[in-house]
């Protein structure tokens, strides 16, 4: 099947209570898709991003728990008769010189980052196996942290170069009926816009600019968009960061 028009196809996004998440949840509502909006521990932009999404229903998990994630995509699938497409976004991001990082720090991050990655894409397909007689998309969030080497974000680097490999492996594993793709950011800042190390990267990128949720948005809905014949593919929207 090809997906084609979003509309009346059930999405669920996780972390889309603020920041990239938020951004690609609103984008999905506007393409008329069914948006289940995840959050962890922020109710109350949840109820607000749900808000501006049409009333879309909300579903709270821990991602750091497998029985949790089990949970959050059954209730969704449950609730909204099935799941056509999932967007893995919800991360963490810690800045910790390299010779300080703890066993707590690195747990912190890959727990989420990478672990429930995996949990959520496999019981999304295990989802989409049921409702979708074996079809449907699932577009990772990773990040440009994946690809260059940021010293005091060494375990931030990792999970994400994790993703980017995970994602091909799942496209493989998945196919021929579930895509697998991911949309690699660059500098996108929200609230530390105005950070000059922010500033220093956006000034340092090609496109002259940081970029916006919007921009990141725009790879998602192109992936749940494209035929079955686009995965394993990794989209870097960075405005030409990874070239430098």
């Amino acid at each position: 099947m090809e997906i084609q028009e979003l509309r009346d196809k059930v999405v669920l996004v996780t972390g889309s209570a603020k920041r990239i998440g938020r951004a690609i949840a609103l984008r999905l509502a506007r393409e008329g898709a069914r948006v289940a909006i995840h959050y962890g521990g922020s109710r109350e932009e949840a109820l607000a991003t749900a808000a501006e999404c049409g009333n879309a229903p909300v579903f709270q998990a821990n991602l750091e728990s497998v029985e949790e994630i089990r949970r959050l995509i059954g209730e969704v699938a449950d609730t909204m008769g099935g799941l056509d497409a999932l967007v893995n976004n919800a991360a963490r991001f810690t800045k910790i010189p390299v010779l300080e990082i703890t066993e707590a720090d690195w747990d912190f991050i890959h727990k989420v980052n990478l672990k429930a990655y995996f949990f959520c894409a496999q019981q999304a397909a295990l989802a989409m196996r049921k409702y979708r007689n074996g079809v449907g998309r699932i577009v990772n969030i990773s990040s440009m942290g994946g690809f260059l080497a940021w010293p005091e974000h060494v375990h931030y680097c990792a999970s994400k170069a994790g993703v980017v490999h995970m994602t091909r492996a799942l496209a493989k594993a998945l196919a021929p009926g579930i895509t697998v793709n991911s949309v690699a950011p660059g500098v996108i800042p929200f609230e530390e816009r105005d950070d000059p190390v922010i500033q220093t990267m956006a000034r340092n990128t090609p496109a002259g600019r940081p970029g916006t949720g919007e921009d990141i948005a725009d790879g998602v809905v192109y992936f749940l968009r494209a035929s079955g014949f686009v995965t394993g593919q990794i989209l870097q929207v960075d405005g030409g960061l990874g070239l430098r």
